[in-house]
């Protein structure tokens, strides 16, 4: 009986010491940084089990629950990161810059709608802005949900800088890994504590999102020129899509089609997708590009004069109030 309590107790520890050694050092787990796991329970095989992020993204991975093997976030097909660099369903890389402070369609179909605001940052020695996707709106049935990155100087990942909301009603979730939020086939998880959240609507879409800075690195070696009053923060969008028409369209929308031929020169160091005021809307929150397929649930958006009340992240209500969770009524 000795001899068993024995081995059993070995063997405890070798797990343990299995697990930190996945860890990342200074406490990082619980932040996202250097790991990641499984968080759907029906893959029984790998749910929970921790993995160490490849070298490609030791600080951004997922972990692909099929096969039980971590993955870098940025790049799967419906990945929208970086500068924004997109990879499309059909599996090719291409960037889109659009123009800093305007608006353009990342994908729009007869029940599924996403716009996207961009940031940016003019540089005089190019003729295009550097620009990244700071919010996204997405519309559906006769819902629309709201997910940006708040705007702030100096970025600590401990201090949570995501804006939500859904059908104009700020979401306010508890800073612990798998805080949940639901509503009629609707939820939102933390990931992590903080900045990293999954989005899901039964049957349509799930999205990934996990907001970061420009970073002083990053910065240097692209040229950004970014100051200390703002880094930029943005969310970095994992999107895979549930029910899409063969009439898809959007930035990223229109690549899932199955007859679909890529305008961009793959050959390209940076292949590039044109088109960018086919793609632009008046708002945030109106599906008017020039290609929109949107017509909702009854046959119109009955929800374009509710989100219009809702306030990007970056701006401040006249009233002086402003911040996390606020809403600014025009």
């Amino acid at each position: 009986m000795a001899k068993i309590l024995v081995q059993i107790l070995v063997s405890i520890l070798l797990v343990l010491m299995a697990v930190e050694a996945a860890s990342p050092p200074g406490n990082a787990k619980g932040r996202g940084n250097g790991y990641a796991a499984c968080k759907i329970k029906k893959y029984k095989h790998c749910y929970n089990s921790v993995h160490v992020c490849p070298k490609s993204c030791p600080y951004d991975c997922t972990v692909e629950c099929a096969s039980c093997k971590p993955i870098c976030t940025c790049d799967k097909p419906g990945a929208v990161c970086q500068d924004p660099r997109l990879i499309g369903g059909d599996g090719i890389t291409f960037y889109f810059h659009g123009k800093k402070d305007n608006n353009f369609c990342l994908v729009s179909d007869n029940n599924l709608h996403i716009n996207a605001h961009f940031i940016g940052r003019r540089n005089e020695n190019m003729k295009r802005d550097f620009t990244w996707v700071q919010s996204i709106v997405i519309l559906f049935d006769n819902h629309q949900l709201f997910l940006g990155a708040q705007k702030t100087s100096t970025w600590d990942d401990s201090v949570d800088r995501l804006a939500l909301s859904f059908d104009g009603e700020p979401i306010t979730l508890n800073e612990s890994e798998g805080a949940k939020w639901e509503s009629s086939g609707v939820s939102f998880v933390r990931e992590t504590s903080t900045n990293n959240i999954i989005v899901e609507v039964e049957g349509n879409f799930r999205i990934t999102a996990k907001v970061v800075p420009i970073t002083e690195e990053d910065s240097r070696i692209h040229n950004y020129g970014i100051t200390k009053d703002d880094c930029f923060a943005h969310p970095d969008l994992g999107f895979k899509f549930l029910s899409l028409s063969n009439e898809v369209n959007g930035v990223l929308g229109q690549t899932y089609r199955p007859n679909y031929v890529s305008r961009v020169n793959i050959g390209a160091k940076m292949p590039i997708m044109g088109g960018g005021k086919e793609y632009e809307t008046s708002s945030l929150f109106s599906p008017d590009c020039s290609v929109a397929r949107f017509i909702g649930n009854n046959g119109l958006n009955k929800n374009i004069g509710i989100v219009e009340n809702l306030a990007l992240p970056s701006l401040s209500c006249t009233s002086g109030i402003d911040g996390e969770g606020v809403v600014c009524k025009r």
